[in-house]
């Protein structure tokens, strides 16, 4: 889900690796969104807190809970993490239900506030309808504009609240009939899951870039964005739910809708590289082993002469692991991650700022002092947080740092879900690579090319005719309209969400 801007570039702390929690130009890519839901078991609301407690990496900001008991809906949506509200009897106990939905998220412009925290809920003519989402509708502005215009009362700036309005819209008379109505009037990237008195329902946009997985519970249906949430609650994991795929939980069984056209499944690269857990498998492949495979390939297309191959903690640990094995260089543990900070918090001055990262990682001098080394990060965005590193490891003794990235240089932003800067606030989109190494001070610096993280992939290289995956941030091709995009290049006067709706 995504507040309704084509494009923002929010404070909101990262989920995890080098560059988490630092300050609001950070160096870090951020995931919006996790989802999961269970139709039909006693322990409904406990079952989706411990899957969003899994799925915590995916958004800090806030969590929500919608159960359903038989005769009433139930919510609990609060700012902060899990842990900090549903893990209290308390609050499990006013979710009473068979069936609940849940979500954590990440804001983006305009910050966190409790009205956009999901699940969505709205009594809709044929009863109570809860919507949790993970993506961004590249038109859901301009829909919403229609909405509006049409007489909609919006009540949240997301975008997700635009899909309430289409289902409650729609002319069809079965509930699945209008839901799938309101799908094919979206466009972007999307997982859904939605609870109605009735049934749960899963959904994946036609590309599959974003991500869902089906698993079973003790005979419960259970959809969630990664297999993690699956494993932490004992679940057996049943299959992806597939790219275009609408599937129904009722208590008739399961029914699987196919209301769009076939396509080539373009699943988002960066699941691999960066959002997902390393412990999930995500499109039949493990995402700790795909990391390992992009820093293997890494290491054969740029090695260097070097001691030790050190990790930026924790994201960067995988792909130093491939590197390491691959190169012949030993592996060694030279940043050490402090993980009892929580999130930063808001210094005063530039000067403290500055010991940000400090607080999360600080130099082991006995592994680097004296010696060349190797570090490995998953991505560079910014740059800021690289600069940072680079210089504690030439503080903490480092003779050398050569930098290698184990994915491509990030060229283009994102709108399908993804919290990146506009291509002014991307490094690499302005600066050539040695421009990249003097930023960040190392001696050298390397990508992982296009066609090696393809290879990593188990691919024999990128096919510009047919790309399996959703690269757009290396490549600048976006396999789905950009609608919102286009009407605000086309008028670049925007104004404010409640202005353009008044």
């Amino acid at each position: 889900m995504d507040e309704m801007h084509p494009h923002s570039d929010d404070a909101a702390p990262p989920p995890h690796g080098a560059d988490a929690d630092l300050n609001q130009h950070d160096d870090t890519l951020r995931e919006k969104c996790g989802v999961f839901g269970i139709f039909g078991h006693p322990d409904a609301a406990t079952i989706t807190a411990l899957g969003l407690h899994a799925l915590q990496h995916r958004g800090q900001e806030a969590a929500g809970i919608v159960s359903f008991d038989g005769h009433r809906f139930h919510s609990e949506r609060r700012l902060g993490l899990v842990g900090d509200t549903f893990s209290r009897r308390d609050v499990i106990e006013r979710l009473p239900g068979t069936s609940a939905v849940g979500h954590t998220r990440y804001s983006t412009t305009g910050g966190t506030i409790l009205r956009n925290v999901q699940p969505l809920f709205a009594e809709l003519n044929a009863g109570g309808l809860a919507v949790a989402h993970n993506g961004n509708l590249t038109n859901g502005l301009t829909l919403r504009r229609e909405l509006v215009r049409d007489g909609a009362m919006m009540q949240s700036t997301t975008d997700t609240e635009v899909i309430l309005h289409l289902v409650a819209h729609s002319k069809r008379n079965r509930f699945i009939d209008r839901y799938i109505d309101a799908l094919r009037a979206i466009e972007g990237a999307y997982s859904l899951v939605a609870l109605t008195n009735k049934k749960l329902v899963g959904a994946r946009d036609p590309l599959g870039i974003r991500p869902l997985v089906l698993g079973e519970l003790d005979g419960a249906p259970i959809l969630a964005s990664e297999t993690c949430a699956l494993d932490i609650i004992g679940a057996k994991y049943v299959r992806d739910i597939e790219p275009g795929e609408v599937i129904v939980f009722d208590d008739h069984g399961a029914q699987s809708h196919k209301p769009f056209p076939p396509m080539a499944p373009r699943p988002c690269i960066f699941e691999y590289i960066y959002f997902a857990r390393p412990d999930s498998v995500a499109g039949g492949r493990s995402v700790y082993q795909v990391r390992k495979a992009m820093g293997a390939q890494l290491a054969r297309e740029s090695h260097v002469e070097a001691d030790v191959v050190v990790p930026v903690p924790d994201s960067g640990v995988p792909a130093a692991l491939g590197y390491s094995q691959t190169s012949g260089v030993p592996y060694e543990l030279g940043i050490i991650r402090n993980h009892y900070v929580g999130r930063t918090f808001i210094q005063p001055t530039q000067s403290v700022r500055e010991l940000g990262v400090r607080m999360k990682h600080s130099a082991n001098r006995a592994a680097i002092e004296g010696k060349r080394i190797v570090l490995i990060d998953d991505s560079l965005v910014r740059g800021t947080t690289s600069r940072k590193i680079v210089k504690m490891m030439r503080d903490g003794g480092a003779r050398e740092v050569h930098f290698r990235i184990a994915s491509p240089p990030i060229t283009h932003p994102d709108y399908y879900g993804i919290d990146t800067p506009d291509r002014a606030g991307l490094l690499a989109a302005n600066h050539t690579l040695a421009e990249m190494r003097d930023i960040i001070g190392a001696d050298s610096l390397a990508f992982l090319s296009v066609d090696g993280i393809y290879r990593a992939m188990g691919e024999p290289g990128r096919d510009p005719a047919n790309p399996k995956f959703t690269d757009h941030c290396f490549t600048g091709d976006y396999p789905t309209p950009l609608t919102d995009l286009d009407q605000t290049e086309a008028q670049p006067r925007q104004l404010s969400l409640l202005a353009e709706a008044s």
